[in-house]
């Protein structure tokens, strides 16, 4: 370990080392270096950690050759709790530098993208209903008061009225942050109490692009995402909030007096990447040294090993810090394994609907309607409208695809002038079809769903008068339209709808387990409200981002497990709020044992293609958060655990010590299917196995009686069937039994429940495929 009290015996080592020269020619890329932890202690000054960064400038000048160099080189210190640099380097140094016995792990920094599917966001190639804490569990964590939750994303519009701080008290004293101020006149309060960007890794990648084009050194959001998110953990009571005057109503975040403060961490996309892992790391680092409560993350990328990710190895030092991270898992679905941000040491969101939606039906002169979605203005007159399908509206050169999927240079204006155009979605953004559409000359658009969207609806501030409608509904517009010479149509104005049944629904661009890099467990943990969610935005961007929208509005409706993300944030930062005792862990199991598989009318919850949904795409299930602030029974882990769940992955000793700082015994005998957490999954099964679990009680003395949810062709037992507890923080263990009855190739859920009469205290069961 690399800390301050040890940096000056190190120095001496490095001398030993010969100075490496790389070719000439060689190409130098960013890297991030990763030594570890410190151990300043309560008592660190910036002399410490101005001492480690000597260190860190030691070590490369004993590859590089000079001091010159290494100052040039680095990027970043890493100097507070993480140990480690980012810097400039070429290859073979970087293969040199990860032979250190000191280094843990040397990776590229990698960039990552948002997890929105705001349609002018990316490419369509990405793919209430008990929600909403109750006013008594509000007024018992007194709204998250004093709570300090942070996020890192695009920064935040601070004069969003989400973050006003009327009748908020002095910040608390142990917060360290600052407000870093720019150009742009950027101001903190006593609700946004602490403002940083981080971007020389994203600079470090621009300039090998040939990209920076943007002012950077501001953590306002030009973007809209951060505002988003932000405002969604944490935003402050706004009465008469809405979008375009729908879903009128009061905005207010999971924790709505809790202080927040923002790390800026992304920038303008650069193929695709926006937040890279050097400053992810950076922002970890200080958000951490600030003293933040929770931290919550709306990105990610593709998983990799977990001490080769930035994001992953922040949270773990996070994590060892008691601060509870959550993460999005993806907007990739529903595929199968792209499930991102996979440590077991995050908390993992999925996205599904809640029980509101934004309607625009799509009415046809045979009688038929169907109901679609949009946040776009009215038709200027109340009457119908010819149609017209994009394919027979194309350009004489425009091939027949790209026309249907209303493409831009495909669409004949002559042809759509007045009309209603017809779209097929997919490839390009769905509000771009809008744009293509009103360019045209078009009255107003339909936008059809193709297969893999099936019955996702996401309401979008299109250009134009529009509707999105099913993949069922949008073939049944398709059929009319070839049944007559003279289709007409009308789209009703936008309405907002509550109650609707069923709900939630999971969203088909939620990512889907199982998890790539430790299969034993289970993600997403938990799914959570992720489809058109309205909340703060910033009046430094349009709606839809395009040039010519000159639009301001301060609220938004978004998409994406984005937005999921920062729900479960919010509810975090509630139970942080009364129960400061409980661990990340705990925090994390009472979420994942108190939530929900079944919608708002009974039946079991429902993926985007109205087929069943199963534990890949929601995890434990929808959170309920009332329950959670009562779990009965936690799954809790200690550092102990994590660093046994390490060593299981294949990390020896010597590494563990030099990440963690101190020694750590791998046990002999230790399997990963008994890592204590709140969901049980068995990739393959062969014959049988056991499991166990240790469970703690976090409520009144009581006994425990299991249940079990049993799949055909398996047979599950538990030992004991009973576990009795007499007192608060008492621990017990059980024994999980699961044998083949009936070999077969899919993969079987089921579940076991332990229940003193009050709570419900559930995990899921995942068998992969079973052989006898």
């Amino acid at each position: 370990m690399w800390s301050g009290k040890h940096s000056v015996f190190l120095l001496h080592s490095f001398i030993l080392f010969s100075v490496f020269h790389a070719p000439a020619f060689a190409i130098k890329k960013s890297y991030i270096v990763y030594l570890g932890s410190h151990d300043h202690g309560e008592g660190a000054t910036d002399a410490d950690f101005d001492r480690v960064k000597q260190t860190h400038l030691q070590f490369v000048q004993s590859y590089l050759g000079s001091s010159e160099k290494a100052e040039e080189s680095i990027i970043y210190s890493y100097t507070r709790h993480i140990n480690g640099f980012a810097a400039m380097l070429e290859e073979e140094e970087a293969a040199e530098i990860a032979k250190h016995p000191d280094v843990v792990s040397v990776f590229l920094n990698k960039g990552r993208k948002l997890h929105t599917t705001r349609s002018w966001q990316f490419m369509e190639l990405e793919h209430n209903n008990g929600v909403i804490p109750s006013d008594s569990l509000f007024r018992k964590a007194r709204y998250g008061e004093d709570t300090i939750v942070a996020h890192l994303d695009t920064g935040v519009w601070p004069e969003s009225p989400s973050f006003r701080d009327e009748g908020m008290g002095p910040i608390p004293s142990r917060w360290k942050g600052t407000c870093q101020h720019d150009f742009t006149g950027f101001r903190c309060n006593r609700k946004l109490i602490g403002a940083r960007y981080f971007n020389r890794g994203y600079v470090a990648f621009a300039v090998l692009e040939a990209k920076l084009n943007s002012s950077l050194n501001t953590a306002r959001d030009y973007e809209g995402h951060g505002s988003h998110t932000l405002s969604t953990i944490g935003g402050n009571f706004v009465p008469s909030a809405s979008v375009f005057g729908l879903g009128n109503g009061t905005a207010e975040g999971g924790s709505p007096r809790a202080r927040v403060a923002t790390y800026k961490v992304c920038w303008p996309p650069i193929d695709d990447n926006e937040c890279f892992d050097a400053d992810i790391m950076a922002a970890f680092d200080m958000a951490i040294h600030d003293g933040v409560d929770v931290l919550s993350l709306s990105l990610g990328g593709t998983p990799v090993d977990y001490f080769d990710d930035g994001l992953a190895i922040g949270a773990f030092h996070a994590n060892m810090k008691g601060i509870p991270v959550i993460c999005s898992a993806g907007n990739s679905g529903p595929t199968r394994g792209t499930v991102s941000n996979v440590a077991p040491w995050i908390l993992t969101v999925g996205a599904s609907t809640l029980d509101r939606k934004f309607d625009t039906v799509v009415q046809l002169p045979n009688g038929r309607s169907f109901k679609g979605a949009s946040l776009s203005k009215p038709l200027p007159e109340h009457k119908l409208y010819p149609l017209i399908n994009s394919a027979d509206a194309k350009l004489a050169h425009a091939s027949l695809e790209n026309a249907t999927l209303c493409m831009r240079g495909t669409i004949d204006p002559e042809k759509v002038k007045g009309k209603i155009l017809v779209c097929l979605r997919g490839i390009i953004a769905r509000v771009e079809k809008g744009l293509v559409a009103l360019e045209a000359g078009a009255a107003g658009m339909i936008l059809c769903n193709d297969k893999l969207s099936g019955d996702e609806l996401i309401a979008d501030p299109h250009l134009l008068p529009a509707s999105q409608i099913t993949y069922e509904d949008g073939a049944a517009v398709y059929a009319y339209l070839n049944s007559t010479k003279n289709p007409l149509g009308y789209i009703d104005p936008p309405r907002t709808k509550l109650e609707i049944k069923p709900a939630p629904i999971m969203a088909a661009f939620s990512s889907r387990g199982p998890n790539t890099i430790t299969p034993e467990i289970l993600k997403p943990d938990v799914t959570a409200p992720g489809v058109n969610i309205i909340a703060a935005y910033s009046e430094g961007v349009s709606p839809t981002d395009m040039g010519f929208d000159k639009r301001r509005i301060p609220f938004i409706a978004m998409s994406g497990t984005s937005m999921s993300c920062p729900h479960v944030a919010g509810v975090a930062s509630l139970l942080k709020t009364l129960h400061p005792d409980w661990s990340p862990a705990a925090i994390k199991s009472a979420i994942m044992t108190t939530t929900r598989t079944r919608d708002n009318t009974g039946k079991p919850m429902l993926d985007g293609n109205s087929e069943r949904a199963t534990p890949f795409a929601y995890g434990s299930g929808h959170i309920r958060p009332n329950r959670a602030m009562d779990p009965g029974l936690v799954y809790d882990l200690s550092i102990n655990d994590y660093l046994n769940f390490l060593c299981i992955t294949g990390y020896n000793q010597t590494q563990i010590k030099t990440f963690y700082g101190a020694h750590h015994h791998c046990p002999d005998v230790i399997r990963i299917l008994d890592f204590n957490y709140p969901s049980i999954t068995i990739p393959v099964l062969y014959g049988s196995v056991s499991v166990t679990r240790r469970v703690k009680n976090v409520g009144s003395p009581g006994s425990y009686i299991a249940s079990l949810k049993v799949p055909k062709g398996l047979s599950i037992s538990v030992e004991p069937k009973v576990l009795k507890f007499d007192k608060i923080g008492e621990e017990k263990s059980y024994k999980l039994t699961v044998e083949v009855e009936r070999p077969s190739v899919g993969t079987a859920f089921g579940g076991i429940t332990w229940s003193d009469g009050k709570h419900q205290v559930r995990s899921p069961i995942v068998v992969g495929g079973v052989r006898a």
